[in-house]
């Protein structure tokens, strides 16, 4: 296919390469700049262990591999179907950007490469700059240039993202009454006609009429509808069906990940820990993760106090969802025991996701929550290191975000379940319904 005769040129920022350390592949024939502080910033960001650092690494590492003496010239080619590289040198801030913003600073001095290259194009329609960072794609629209977020890995419709559960109203009762009696399981051929619904693999339906309703599983084959009980683990009752399709997605060996939404109070990490330590003899370990995403996005070190302070307020709710299932029991009973000999054994494990690196995931029950705050790269990252007999599951508000550069539509939580959906290894659940008071129930539905 030949390449296009005027290509764009897209100018990057240092977070969009932060967020997809893949992304020079991302732009099909157009070509890309990358000013030289750009290049300065993610060489701050190469010594540590985070995600972020990782992915610093990996892009100097793609673009060593490209460089040539070209590259600070007319550009060096990507690969076949793809546009050119090249870094761009400025010297100072150009006399707009002074005039305009004052301060010098990394920002600016992007905005100053992009405002040197956008006056000599001669389609200036064709110059863009990408970045994550709202405010500065402000600063370069005032200047007449185009900017927008990076876009490939963005879902278009947060509201149409997948619930992975429906309601199916008037529905047949002479099949429905067939749930009630052994097997508890029906071909899909006999129910497949009567609905409609959206048919995916994995998905949990409420059959209901004016006599009885069932709570059903459409199997990762799609042969059979299963009627789904209501199940405790570990001493946790499902207080609503969607909790109790929860539980059943959690809990089924034959669902190796599994993604749980909802805002506070709805029980995403209570229900993924108690369903861990009720499978917890098909795996030789559980892990339980969280993302660290400091104020104003700093890395912990900036923190004053030792490592166990600085992550403590991080890793504290997860102890308290822990505590929650111990208290269900006496200090005496075997359970309570038995979750204390596992923390002492490191049979069960609380840490940040930073610390993972290294680790085998094989035969691991392993839990990722706040996973809204992890970009699209980095949950693949996680789970394409999934060994034999694990089991991945990410639980997540998607609309409660703290990352400075993610949002409902780009956060790798909305990703995943948008690309995954229908995969017969993947099983979802959006819990809407807050269980932990009225006045908590209230105050997230009002403020």
């Amino acid at each position: 296919m030949p390449k296009q005769k005027n290509p764009k040129t897209f100018i990057l920022d240092t977070n969009v390469i932060l967020h997809d350390p893949s992304c020079l592949t991302q732009f099909q024939e157009n070509d890309i700049v990358i000013p030289l502080v750009v290049i300065e910033e993610i060489d701050h960001f190469k010594r540590g262990s985070q995600v972020i650092n990782l992915n610093a690494r990996e892009f100097t590492r793609t673009l060593d591999n490209l460089t040539g003496k070209d590259i600070f010239n007319g550009g060096i080619p990507i690969g076949e179907g793809k546009g050119k590289v090249r870094i761009h040198i400025t010297k100072g801030l150009a006399k707009e950007i002074h005039e305009a913003f004052r301060e010098d600073n990394p920002d600016h001095r992007i905005l100053s490469a992009a405002f040197e290259i956008y006056k000599n194009s001669t389609d200036k329609k064709k110059v863009i700059l990408v970045s994550k960072d709202v405010n500065l794609r402000m600063k370069a629209k005032a200047l007449g240039i185009l900017a927008e977020d990076y876009t490939t890995d963005r879902i278009t419709n947060v509201e149409e993202l997948y619930s992975g559960k429906e309601l199916v109203e008037n529905f047949d009762d002479d099949i429905l009454q067939k749930f009630f009696h052994v097997p508890f399981e029906i071909p899909s051929e006999e129910i497949l006609p009567k609905i409609k619904a959206e048919i995916v693999a994995n998905k949990y339906y409420i059959l209901r009429n004016n006599y009885r309703s069932a709570l059903t599983n459409l199997n990762h084959t799609k042969t059979f509808f299963k009627k789904i009980d209501k199940v405790g683990v570990y001493g946790i009752m499902p207080r609503n069906s969607e909790q109790t399709f929860a539980i059943d997605a959690l809990i089924n060996p034959e669902i190796p990940l599994v993604t749980l939404t909802g805002k506070a109070g709805t029980g995403k990490t209570l229900l993924a820990l108690a369903s861990a330590l009720e499978a917890k003899k098909h795996y030789r370990q559980i892990y339980i993760a969280r993302p660290i995403v400091p104020l104003s996005n700093k890395d912990i070190g900036y923190l004053p106090g030792d490592v166990e302070s600085k992550l403590g307020p991080y890793m504290q709710p997860l102890w308290d969802n822990l505590k929650v299932i111990q208290d269900q029991y006496s200090d005496t009973d075997k359970n309570f025991i038995t979750i204390a000999n596992m923390i002492k054994d490191q049979k069960l494990v609380i840490e940040p996701l930073s610390y993972i690196r290294g680790r085998s995931l094989q035969r691991i029950f392993f839990i990722v929550d706040e996973a809204q705050n992890l970009t699209p790269h980095e949950v693949k990252t996680i789970i394409t290191r999934a060994g034999e007999g694990a089991k991945i599951v990410l639980t997540g508000d998607i609309y409660q975000i703290d990352h400075p550069y993610l949002d409902s539509q780009s956060n790798g939580l909305s990703y995943l379940i948008d690309k995954f959906k229908g995969q017969s290894l993947y099983a979802h659940i959006n819990l809407e319904k807050g269980e932990r008071s009225e006045l908590a129930e209230l105050a997230s539905n009002l403020l």
